[in-house]
């Protein structure tokens, strides 16, 4: 591996003071860096740069990224464990890796400069959502090879704010935590926190009476009626925290608190993009596709626009000016469900379930085949405080909903109370049994 200066990223800029003309200049200076950073050290990004006739010396204006080939996942899975690390072993402070349920694990590195950067935007994003120095924050993110535990831990302790560092998990000992310690934020997935406020309920306890004020909620997709569904339930902000591990982890975009409008990128490390999904071609601001993120300061994993499968659209920043947001993220191309010629995604039923007061948020997706056709049932849990009777006239209007608003004919079965499954991470919706 070659020698190449790493970027000058020991000042951090202001987000909410950078101006557009300042932050061009300085992604630019990153991202030429970061071409022939990768060029240099990364045998996949050599060979794929070569393949197109494209080089480093190429990248002359941020616009001429889109010269460059795009990185996905199968591409990091062919390099496993870690073809992809632009430097040596020994300058590797850290490695994280994805479950690898669907094939091998994506692995990460980071060096202590990588690991420095990552705490400094944990803690932006954090006081970006409403948390300050000297406030206890509880995390429930899981630790381990999960990037969300031990990166959102980073981040706490370099705003100088409190770390709980409850992980996921025993739920009862969350909602005791919680009611003892007193923490003034909580970080998990958006699911995971309805699961603890049913735990809570469940005790005797009123969620909304407790000590949080904020939750900072990601790893997943969830509607902006999830949200509110959290905030009437607990008596607290909700804003969301976007990250992948493959462009850094939890922390890559965050929502404000003042606004919550749609996570910010924090372009002075990360360039996005949106493209169509089935061309590839780049889309102007404003319009639906696929996100695509470019790293502007990694030094042991740079990724060139990598192809995220989430779905959403870049908007002018409002908290952040010169920061653009991104449409919350509630799809992904893979999470899309075909269905007797219909496309529908999870979260649109999300939607439609949380627009109905007397029907719970736990549900999940079952796909089966019958003949030539396939089906989808809607299986939800019925709400333990109602009659049977109103429960099934609220299955039906959803039926119903789901008919009028997506399209398709669903079948929708209750389920009892605390019968379907939970997660304390991300959680499962779509079970395909064909």
């Amino acid at each position: 591996m070659s020698k190449s200066t790493t970027p000058h990223v020991a000042a951090q800029i202001d987000p909410a003071g950078v101006s557009l003309g300042e932050l061009h200049a300085l992604q630019l200076q990153r991202l030429q860096w970061t071409i022939n950073h990768a060029y240099a050290n990364v045998e996949l990004y050599r060979r794929k740069f070569d393949e197109v006739g494209v080089s480093p010396s190429d990248l002359r204006a941020l616009e001429d990224i889109r010269r460059f080939p795009f990185t996905t996942k199968s591409d990091l899975r062919e390099t496993y464990p870690f073809g992809m690390f632009a430097v040596p072993m020994s300058q590797v402070s850290r490695i994280h890796a994805s479950s690898g349920t669907t094939g091998r694990p994506t692995v990460v590195g980071y060096t202590r400069g990588d690991l420095d950067r990552w705490a400094d935007l944990l803690a932006r994003s954090l006081h970006a959502s409403g948390v300050r120095a000297g406030m206890k924050v509880h995390n429930a993110y899981g630790y381990g090879l999960f990037t969300g535990g031990l990166g959102a831990h980073a981040g706490i302790e370099r705003l100088g704010a409190t770390v709980i560092p409850m992980s996921g998990g025993q739920t009862a000992r969350q909602v005791q935590l919680i009611r003892d310690f007193e923490p003034d934020a909580i970080m998990c997935t958006p699911s995971y926190l309805l699961a603890i406020a049913d735990v809570m309920e469940k005790e005797g306890f009123d969620p909304s009476a407790t000590s949080l004020k904020v939750a900072i909620l990601g790893a997943e997709p969830w509607t902006n009626e999830m949200r509110h569904e959290i905030e009437r339930r607990w008596g607290i902000d909700a804003v969301d925290i976007y990250g992948l591990s493959e462009v850094m982890g939890p922390g890559v975009a965050t929502e404000s608190a003042r606004t919550k409008d749609g996570p910010h990128v924090w372009e002075d490390h990360f360039l996005p993009e949106v493209i169509d999904g089935e061309s590839g071609a780049a889309l102007h601001d404003g319009a639906w596709g696929e996100l695509v993120f470019t790293s502007l300061t990694k030094e042991a994993f740079p990724v060139i626009r990598y192809r995220t499968r989430d779905l959403t659209r870049l908007l002018p920043g409002t908290a952040f000016p010169a920061m653009r947001r991104i449409e919350k993220i509630t799809g992904r191309n893979d999470d899309m469900i075909i269905l007797r010629g219909v496309n529908l995604f999870p979260t649109q039923i999300e939607e439609l379930v949380m627009g109905i007061e007397t029907l719970t948020p736990h549900f999940i997706l079952e796909l089966r085949r019958e003949g030539r056709m396939d089906s989808l049932t809607v299986r939800i849990e019925r709400h333990p405080d109602l009659e049977r009777g109103v429960c099934e006239s609220a299955a039906a209007v959803l039926q119903q909903r789901i008919k009028v608003h997506i399209g398709t004919t669903v079948e929708v079965r209750l389920a009892e109370p605390g019968e379907l499954p939970r997660s304390d991470g991300k959680y499962k919706r779509v079970y395909d049994h064909r």
